[in-house]
């Protein structure tokens, strides 16, 4: 399998695809934590070097999964119990949250496709407190201290003409945020990890990567300014689906599975241009993007 092209987000499924000797490789580090009481499995891999960022494929920063199966379940209490692990994994990677911040929160993707509404979705439930601060300050609140947090849903190229990229610096120079935060949905290799993990990163996004669809990074060194990105994959490509049918029907059958190549979907390029995702996808979406919307309320309020 390791000639077949993966397609994936995910850094913990790009150490995971890569041969046994290349997962030790120098610069990249890997801690792993299991939540027994919550069932939540947190993978942290760091990569520190750029021999690291070559056999990864990623850039130098954390990267920090969190992998809850049951994440899809309507159940309240349970996703209270993600929402306070998904908090606690931010605070590890937002810079200055000791003192007041200015954070921006965007949320990438098309309100008009379901699968790919998850920023849009978090950012209708997120606590807005710029313009509150602006006009009143603290006492609007009734606090000491309060992170303002501003939100934006800059939409897809399609409808606007502009990069996303281009929106968020105009944004960004206008605003002069202390952080960006961008939600945005993934593309994962495993069916199993649809809908049911988050992943945080400090090394920004880059919209679109993981259907094929490249657009401009958003980064610190795009933007000036910190850039946290928070996933989660909602499609999977049908060549994944049909490589793990055809891996699984050889061992069924007693075979040793066969080395595919991408060759083997020559002549089928429609598999790396169809992208599936769950039937429940539109109910799965809005309880995520509560549990993310959630954490961050909790951390900024």
């Amino acid at each position: 399998m390791s000639s077949f092209r993966v397609r994936t987000d995910l850094a913990l499924e790009v150490r995971e695809n890569m041969e046994e000797s290349a997962r030790e490789c120098r610069g990249v580090s890997v801690e792993e934590e299991y939540r027994e009481e919550s069932e939540i499995r947190i993978t942290r891999v760091v990569i520190e070097t750029m021999n690291g960022a070559r056999a990864m494929g990623k850039p130098i920063g954390t990267y920090i999964t969190l992998e809850a199966p049951a994440m899809i379940l309507p159940d309240e209490e349970y996703h209270e119990e993600i929402s306070a692990e998904l908090a606690v994994q931010l605070k590890r990677v937002i810079p200055g949250l000791e003192k007041e911040l200015s954070v921006l929160v965007v949320g990438l993707g098309n309100r008009d496709v379901t699968a790919d509404a998850l920023g849009p979705n978090v950012v209708d439930n997120l606590v807005i407190t710029r313009h509150m601060m602006k006009e009143f300050g603290k006492a609007a609140y009734d606090r000491k201290r309060i992170h303002m947090v501003s939100a934006l849903v800059p939409g897809v190229m399609a409808k606007t003409g502009m990069e996303t990229r281009e929106i968020i610096q105009g944004v960004v120079e206008k605003t002069r945020p202390d952080v960006v935060i961008v939600i945005d949905a993934l593309a994962a290799r495993s069916t199993r990890r649809l809908n049911r993990t988050i992943q945080i990163t400090n090394t920004g996004i880059h919209p679109g990567s993981g259907v094929g669809n490249h657009r401009n990074a958003i980064t610190q060194d795009a933007l000036g300014i910190p850039v946290i990105a928070i996933g989660v994959p909602t499609v999977v490509d049908a060549a994944t689906i049909v490589s793990d049918a055809f891996e699984k029907m050889m061992r069924l059958a007693g075979e040793e599975p066969l080395e595919i190549q991408d060759d083997l979907f020559a002549g089928q390029g429609e598999l790396y241009n169809m992208y599936v995702t769950g039937k429940d996808v539109d109910y799965e979406i809005k309880q995520i993007s509560h549990i993310i919307c959630n954490a961050l309320n909790s951390i900024f309020e």
